[in-house]
């Protein structure tokens, strides 16, 4: 442990509304959308999922670092959160198979962290008030001045930020003598994704936001996926024009979180932003084909339809989440397509849903 002196620090949210806490290691201040996740561990995963580029996270749980970070857990190359925020940091940690210090891991990807907040009134809020953008600083003096930096914050609400997430050349992942070759769009793909379809006898390639279709099918793939991801998915048109492409073909496609909405989108089928979005390892949701509950990993700020999505003629409601009856899934009627608006590969979170994963093959064997 580094004995350093904890500077003083503070949220400011966009609705004027201060929190204060203690700087972790380096001084400074983030700017991003505040947020808050209830999971009970996994805070690695977390903070290197790309969803969560732009946001700055609030952990619910009470001890945030205490059993280190191993490289092994990393869900990207980097730190993708802009700040967090918590109650109790540890400094030191006792997990044997950790190979760093959560301080130490953050210095590497240059986070500013706070903590000693009062977490419980923090997340109160913003249940009642909704997300909205905030800032994290050690300069406590300057808070006029933080607020007119956060004033020009843009809002989460129409942002695109999978372009600055997604790989910027195609790459590879798996075993090339796979049985099934799978053209994976990342628009904020995590790497447990690509573990879960390689240990299923796949070869991926992982494609740029901005690949079109015919870059994708170039490579003559048995199936398609489009992954999660930060930000709007409206504005992703490119990707939206993927998904109808591979539509019009009736090619295996398989969508998640982000992925799932575009698929929404290319059926014309509106998305909105939510209040304060479903962010977690312990969300119900019932499979309605199955009439079996699962208990998930979710990760969005932004949902579909379900007005629009049951008054499509061609899409079925597969999924539903169980605390406010949102759409967790779908299926089209007539082609090889499904979503889900929530993380089967997990990481962190239960496997209750891995099963998605042998519903995709299944769907490719079939095709």
């Amino acid at each position: 442990m580094k004995y350093t002196k904890r500077e003083k620090a503070l949220i400011l949210l966009a609705d004027g509304t201060i929190f204060y806490g203690k700087s972790i290691g380096r001084k400074g201040t983030a700017f991003g959308e505040v947020c808050f996740n209830t999971g009970t561990t996994g805070y690695q995963e977390i903070f290197t999922d790309p969803s969560y580029f732009g946001q700055l996270m609030v952990t619910t749980n009470a001890h945030i670092g205490n059993y280190g970070t191993l490289t092994e857990e990393i869900e990207s190359d980097s730190v993708k959160i802009s700040g967090l925020i918590c109650k109790n940091f540890s400094f030191n940690y006792s997990r044997v198979a950790a190979d760093n210090a959560l301080e130490n891991f953050f210095e590497k990807h240059n986070v500013l962290a706070i903590s000693d907040v009062d977490t419980r009134a923090l997340v109160s809020y913003i249940r009642d008030n909704g997300a909205m953008n905030a800032v994290i600083s050690t300069e406590v003096d300057n808070i006029q001045a933080l607020k007119e930096q956060l004033a020009k914050v843009p809002d989460m609400n129409g942002l695109e930020l999978a372009s600055k997430v997604s790989t910027k050349e195609p790459y590879f992942y798996g075993d090339e003598k796979a049985k099934y070759k799978i053209a994976a769009l990342d628009i904020g793909i995590k790497t447990n994704i690509l573990r879960n379809l390689a240990k299923r006898d796949t070869y991926i390639k992982v494609f740029p936001y901005n690949a079109t279709f015919e870059d994708m099918s170039a490579w003559n793939p048995d199936g398609y996926f489009l992954s999660n991801g930060p930000g709007d998915p409206e504005p992703l048109v490119e990707a939206q024009a993927v998904a109808k492409e591979i539509i019009k073909r009736d090619l295996p496609l398989f969508g998640i979180c982000l992925g799932h909405q575009v698929i929404a989108l290319a059926n014309g089928i509106s998305t909105y932003k939510m209040h304060h979005g479903h962010r977690g390892i312990n969300h119900p949701v019932k499979n309605l084909i199955t009439g079996k509950g699962e208990i998930t990993s979710q990760n969005h700020g932004f949902a579909i339809n379900r007005e629009e999505t049951e008054r499509h003629p061609d899409i079925e409601i597969t999924h539903v989440h169980l605390n406010d009856h949102t759409v967790a899934g779908i299926k089209m009627k007539s082609k090889n397509c499904f979503s889900v608006q929530y993380h089967p590969e997990a990481s962190p979170g239960p496997h209750d849903s891995s099963y998605l994963f042998d519903q995709f093959i299944e769907n490719i064997a079939r095709n």
